[in-house]
């Protein structure tokens, strides 16, 4: 492919800290395109205007981080899940809350509105699927079949099917009426993290951790074809409103689809990292990514993407015959039959009605007492939830496109001069800068901004045991400079240089020691030559290769390795607590039947060495598991990721109780 020229095509549009602590999701609103939403470790819900600096309102109740959000379609409704499995919906226009809908046992996952019932759905990772009445506060259904959590839910255009994606590399497809699962789709190899209905056909696609998207025919139940070659996770995907093509976001660029022939149109460079959702509005496709607590949007505009035609080729491969695509607007499948109106926004129902499915607790009611919807910006809020004369409470749709930033000659030329760089070693891309990002140096300034230090510090950083930050890049106070420049900053960075070194050549001698145990092909006493060296790092190295392969994994192994884990759990180190969660949850899998299945057995007759040996293997194991329970059932309470991932080791631990 030849290097693009440098336009105007994809640009940075805003980025705002979006709450105290991390976000934790996010969702743009379908309807106008306009309207984000954002859900934060610190509890809350945040109402945001796509490329307005301030938050139009925040919504408070929730008592564990916001794992999931969804807007309803005309965005006068708001659901969102949380990590304790409770889930809240809130009336916008009104700013209150609507709903307290209690009834999963853990995270919630996904969620989606109806598009013309007053119905919610929820995924959870307790692996089951609950169809809500908004009305009544009651559950209509409940859809069992995944086996792990519930990633990904999404209604059909018509409302009368409803497509999960789950952990457990499938798809299935439910019929709402019926109450049953309709088909399931397999051939994933990985998590399904997305499922997207065709707008006007019966087709579905399905987006996988094993970096492919799948197209499946809802008339005939089976794949129609398979995308291949992403550069990393598939995350989001989105079809285009007329349907003619499939967008997905992938790391640092939009990719343009058609699926029959499968064959990519468009390659887009898009500095948004992980995109987290995307949408259209005014022929301009918005994506938003999260870091932390900050959260960016981008615009990519479609006036400027091939949408249909001949296929991107790749350098690296042969060329190949050009397929022949669809003629835009033909359809080669049923059509959705919508209802002629949608239905009104749900009201509140009288708590002595006899057709509750079941009467709402005090508990329910001291939630939505305590639960609220703060308007931070009035102008904003009237302007998008309560304008004048509008018999409609759908948000007014503005007719202009977000704007791009003016051409920058300079920075156009520099782009055109860097050199094309790979994204992936599957797929080459082009140059991956854009004239619209500028790499920032850390600003020196005399009084700084008082920031408080994570608990846990993100293994992104990959900072050695022990070290921190400030042993590599120590402040210089610099009052009469705005910002530094190169010299200064390299300077900075050589005086952590020497320290570095010293300990990556450690480090690197003490897994060489490790590495001729490890040639004799004794695993074990690998494990025990990286334990005696007494440096956890090694540790967390030598780990991360037995994860690869559970058959590594034996119980005399287990004795060595959990006293390790212990400790890595206890870790500041985000990749340190991965790591140890990872070995622990094989551990669990693999040999905790075992354990509990021995030790709950009779005593045997006469003298059986082995049965002795394994025995006495499987108390140390139980003894020691015993030990890290509670300190799994202390963690079980934390945010975020790590919270996730200690709540689910704590149900797999439950038959130590």
């Amino acid at each position: 492919m030849a290097t693009p020229v440098v336009t105007k095509t994809a640009w940075k549009l805003q980025e705002i800290v979006a709450h105290a602590s991390n976000v934790s999701s996010l969702v743009l609103g379908k309807g106008s395109g306009r309207l984000l939403a954002t859900g934060g470790d610190d509890c809350r819900v945040n109402l945001w205007s796509v490329n307005k600096p301030n938050c139009i309102m925040s919504l408070t109740g929730h008592t564990s981080p916001v794992e999931s959000v969804r807007l309803n379609t005309p965005e006068e409704l708001i659901v969102a899940g949380s990590q304790s499995g409770s889930i809240r919906v809130w009336d916008l226009e009104a700013a209150k809350i609507l709903r307290t809908l209690m009834g999963h046992k853990a995270n919630i996952c996904s969620l989606d509105f109806h598009p013309y019932g007053e119905f919610v759905a929820s995924g959870s990772q307790d692996t089951n699927i609950k169809l809500w009445d908004i009305r009544r506060k009651g559950c209509v259904f409940r859809y069992k079949g995944h086996t792990q959590a519930v990633r990904c839910l999404r209604f059909s255009p018509d409302g009368k099917w409803l497509a999960s994606a789950a952990d457990d590399h499938s798809v299935k497809l439910w019929d709402l009426t019926a109450g049953k699962m309709m088909s399931e789709f397999l051939g994933h190899t990985g998590p399904v993290n997305v499922v997207e209905f065709h707008p006007n056909e019966y087709l579905l696609a399905s987006g996988s951790a094993d970096r492919t998207i799948r197209f499946w025919d809802l008339e005939k139940f089976q794949v129609v074809s398979c995308i291949e070659g992403e550069p990393g996770p598939v995350r989001s995907i989105l079809f285009n409103p007329d349907g003619c093509c499939l967008y997905s976001g992938c790391q640092d660029s939009l990719r343009v689809y058609g699926w029959e022939p499968e064959r990519c149109f468009d390659v887009v460079l898009v500095n948004w990292g992980k995109v987290a959702d995307l949408t259209t509005c005014n022929n301009q496709l918005i994506g938003v990514s999260f870091a932390q607590s900050n959260v960016s949007s981008y615009v990519v505009d479609l006036n400027r993407v091939t949408r249909s035609g001949t296929i991107v080729q790749d350098p690296v491969q042969d060329s190949r015959p050009v397929a022949q695509p669809t003629p835009t607007g033909s359809t080669i499948r049923r059509g959705y039959e919508r209802p002629a109106t949608a239905c009104s926004k749900p009201q509140r129902v009288k708590q002595n009605s006899e057709s509750e499915r079941r009467s709402p607790s005090s508990e329910d009611d001291r939630d939505e007492r305590e639960s609220r919807a703060e308007i931070q910006n009035a102008e904003d809020y009237k302007e998008i939830f309560q304008p004048k004369n509008s018999i409609s409470r759908t948000p007014p749709k503005r007719s202009e496109p977000f704007p791009a930033p003016p051409e920058d000659e300079v920075a156009i030329a520099k782009e055109a001069s860097k050199p094309s760089q790979a994204m992936d070693v599957q797929l080459p891309m082009p140059n991956r800068g854009n004239s619209d990002f500028v790499p920032r140096v850390p600003v020196a300034t005399s009084t700084p901004m008082p920031k408080a230090e994570p608990a846990v510090i993100p293994a992104a950083r990959n900072e050695p045991i022990g070290l921190k930050a400030s042993d590599f890049l120590p402040a210089v106070k610099m009052p009469n400079q705005s910002e530094m420049v190169d010299e200064d900053a390299m300077s900075q960075i050589r005086k952590g240089h020497d320290t570095m070194c010293v300990v990556l050549t450690s480090r690197h001698k003490n897994l060489d020691t490790v590495r001729a145990v490890w040639t004799t092909g004794d695993i074990k006493t690998s494990v025990d030559s990286a334990v005696a060296i007494n440096d956890l790092s090694v540790v967390v190295d030598l780990l991360n290769i037995v994860n690869q392969k559970a058959s590594l994994w034996k119980l005399d192994l287990c004795t060595t390795v959990l006293p390790q884990i212990e400790k890595l759990l206890q870790s500041k180190y985000e990749s340190y607590v991965q790591t140890g969660c990872t070995s622990l949850k094989l551990i669990l899998q693999r040999f905790l039947p075992l354990i509990t299945d021995i030790l709950a057995a009779p005593p045997s007759v006469g003298v059986d060495i082995s049965r002795e040996e394994r025995l006495h293997k499987c108390r140390l194991c139980y003894k020691q598991l015993k030990n890290i329970s509670h300190l799994i059932k202390t963690k079980s309470g934390l945010s975020g990721r790590h919270g996730s991932a200690f709540r689910e080791l704590h149900l797999l631990m439950a038959p130590l109780d």
